[in-house]
């Protein structure tokens, strides 16, 4: 195995209760957060206007998205391969479509030295409907009783499963937060990201459960939470190996990938940090608390 870090010795057990009270907090203010802003919507959850234009030259989505943020208008921007048509989409409810298409056929008129015929003008209802909603919801649940029982059954202990899960919601649930303080807009593309962080979270905590339960059979006489700190700190050079190459990445997407991903590097970014922070300072204390519990 690689190793990054000479061996260590923390005590990660002991300052359970300084995280779960970082995390309480964390968790308080994104209640406060969405409660009082809620999260920016995107046009997948709001829809919006469509205006499908055709410039006479090639231009770059660029030079497009500049004309209508100088008219204070951010679009989402589609291209269609071969063609200079494109398709700008704007929240906004359905009565100002043409005002709103208006608007934006002013700003594109100010590009210079190209011109353009609007091909189309539309409202585009929301993707996410009510009852995609409820199916999403439903399979979301689903999962995390499905990754219960699977956990349970490899590690023969269904509290090793909810604490998996824990970590998961507490990973999406922060980086919801981040997204509702930063006024980050959601849309699908941000959601793919809330399930490529569960994914990400789910696997680090599985790969210390590992240790963990490798390190049972070892020493079946060790303290458990002496067994907990010698498993993660064994797979502490490991875990910021990893954590550190996804960081770099999506750290280079975010500064370089533009507009289009941005709010998905974003979430990314922050769901990389505390996924593996609820590995080591929120799933496997919470092992620990459950077996000291009072009995």
């Amino acid at each position: 195995m690689i190793t990054l870090l000479p061996k260590t010795n923390i005590d990660f057990v002991k300052k359970r209760f300084i995280f779960f009270t970082i995390s309480g907090i964390v968790s308080l203010i994104g209640i406060i957060s969405l409660a009082t802003k809620g999260l920016d919507l995107g046009l997948d959850f709001t829809g919006g206007t469509l205006v499908q234009v055709k410039f006479e030259k090639p231009i770059e989505i660029s030079a497009i998205r500049k004309a209508l943020e100088a008219s204070g208008m951010e679009a989402g921007i589609q291209t269609f391969t071969g063609e200079n048509s494109y398709a700008l989409k704007i929240k906004g409810a359905q009565q100002n479509v043409n005002e709103i298409a208006d608007k934006m056929g002013a700003a594109l008129k100010a590009i210079p030295g190209n011109s353009f015929t609007e091909e189309k003008r539309d409202f585009v209802g929301p993707v996410v409907g009510r009852d995609l909603s409820k199916k999403a919801i439903f399979a979301i649940l689903l999962s995390m009783f499905g990754i219960i029982i699977y956990i349970a059954f490899r590690f023969s202990n269904p509290v090793w499963g909810a604490a998996g899960v824990v970590g998961i919601l507490h990973d999406v649930f922060v980086t919801l937060t981040a997204m509702s303080l930063a006024n980050r807009e959601v849309d699908l593309v941000v959601v793919a990201a809330f399930l490529t962080i569960a994914g990400y979270s789910i696997n680090d905590t599985i790969v210390i459960f590992d240790r963990m339960r490798e390190n049972m059979r070892n020493f079946p006489k060790m303290p458990m939470g002496q067994l907990i700190n010698m498993s993660i700190n064994e797979c502490l050079s490991r875990t910021i190996i990893t954590t550190f190459t996804v960081f770099i990445t999506v750290l280079i997407l975010y500064l370089f990938g533009g507009t289009g991903i941005n709010n998905f590097a974003f979430a990314m970014l922050i769901g990389t940090i505390t996924g593996v922070y609820s590995t080591i300072f929120i799933c496997s204390p919470i092992v620990y608390q459950w077996e000291h519990r009072p009995k």
